[in-house]
């Protein structure tokens, strides 16, 4: 039976991998993901290093090799997580050159702290860019304000960016005008534009996670059958909504006159990648945010427990591009049962800054106290 998986290269997508662990790499699993499942990019952020080195023993020889009494916490984490980065980035340099830099990519991403500080996330990153030393790795930024002018800055210097925690449509606007004004100051200042690239991670599932609660509890609180009818209706279709509004949208940022001089000189348009594509709601398919938003030249990130499902039951098909003015009736349907989308992506972003300054902390503090283990603190 053929590997649905594989139907999704067909129709124009291509499959990340949202975990990295040292073993998956040694193991020769990251390989064989490559080879068997069509997986192009592997994607990483603070949540998944902290389980992967806090949680695990995979790390505790690569410990032994490091100047552990010499070393801050956040030094010895970056020496760890930058060599399974370089490996990764290794066992994908053959898809990066097979696609012309299109994919292969690895995503690593700067200090959470920095989140709102644009001078320090231009450093952090050009740190990273260097340490790692490989062309296909991208530099995580998240979309804060903050984040906007320091994604501008290393587009023009040529780092690929993989623009993380998007929610908001406006939001997502900025950040495509930003990797666009990005490439042409990189043009004006005589460089390659074609040899950048981008991707604009939407988040998905959380909204829904947000907004159905939202429809849930106003159900509960009227008994009039149409209010009822018309909030149960909404429940499980905001996310896909606002996301297929949103690719709609890309398609006429990345169009006109100011795009297609940028095009002849080379320049790639910034994808879209979907991230946050588990099912966190038990009564929805499991492969729901994956079967749903298939479409051309983008990226979907999936955790390891979506490939399998998707490798087991999934179904591909053209379907980001179904029924768009559905999407359109769904979000506008949302503030007339009291829904306000743009609160709730505002808290969004918000909270997942904090999330992942909060992972990353506890990552550091659990590598702290293995590194005193190890030199007898």
């Amino acid at each position: 039976m053929k590997n649905p998986l594989l139907d999704l290269a067909a129709l124009g997508q291509s499959v990340w991998y949202d975990f990295i662990r040292k073993s998956l790499i040694e193991s020769g699993d990251l390989a064989r993901l490559v080879e068997d499942d069509a997986v192009k990019g592997v994607t990483s952020n603070p949540s998944i290093f902290e389980a992967a080195i806090a949680k695990s023993d995979d790390y505790d020889a690569a410990l032994g090799e490091l100047d552990l009494a010499g070393s801050t916490a956040e030094e010895v984490y970056e020496a760890l997580a930058i060599a399974d980065i370089q490996a990764a980035c290794d066992v994908l340099r053959p898809v990066y050159e097979s696609t012309a830099g299109d994919d292969g990519f690895v995503s690593l991403e700067v200090s959470p702290d920095l989140g709102h500080d644009t001078e320090g996330t231009l450093a952090a990153a050009r740190r990273l860019w260097g340490a790692v030393d490989r062309p296909n790795l991208m530099i995580k930024v998240p979309a804060t304000e903050e984040g906007i002018p320091a994604i501008q800055t290393l587009i023009r210097e040529g780092i690929h960016v993989n623009v993380t925690l998007l929610f908001a449509r406006s939001m997502y606007e900025r950040v495509a005008e930003a990797y666009i004004a990005g490439l042409e100051e990189r043009a004006a200042d005589g460089g390659d534009v074609g040899s950048v690239r981008s991707v604009a991670s939407f988040f998905v599932s959380r909204i829904d996670s947000k907004v159905d609660a939202l429809l849930r509890a106003g159900i509960e609180a009227t008994v009039d059958p149409r209010e009822r009818a018309l909030r149960r209706g909404l429940i499980g279709k905001a996310a896909i909504a606002n996301a297929k509004v949103t690719f709609a949208g890309s398609r006429e940022l990345f169009g006109g006159g100011r795009w297609e001089a940028l095009s002849a000189a080379g320049a790639k348009e910034q994808r879209l990648l979907w991230a946050s594509t588990s099912t966190k709601d038990p009564s929805f398919c499991d492969v729901l945010y994956v079967e749903e938003l298939i479409g051309p030249n983008t990226v979907n990130t999936v955790p390891a427990a979506t490939v399998d499902a998707f490798r087991d039951h999934g179904r591909a098909r053209a379907s980001l591009e179904e029924d768009l003015d559905g999407a359109r009736d769904t979000l506008a349907a949302l503030p007339t049962v009291g829904v306000d989308l743009d609160a709730i992506t505002a808290d969004l972003l918000a909270g997942g800054v904090q999330a992942f300054v909060d992972a990353y902390a506890r990552l550091l503090e659990a590598v702290e106290q293995k590194r005193l283990q190890k030199v007898g603190g």
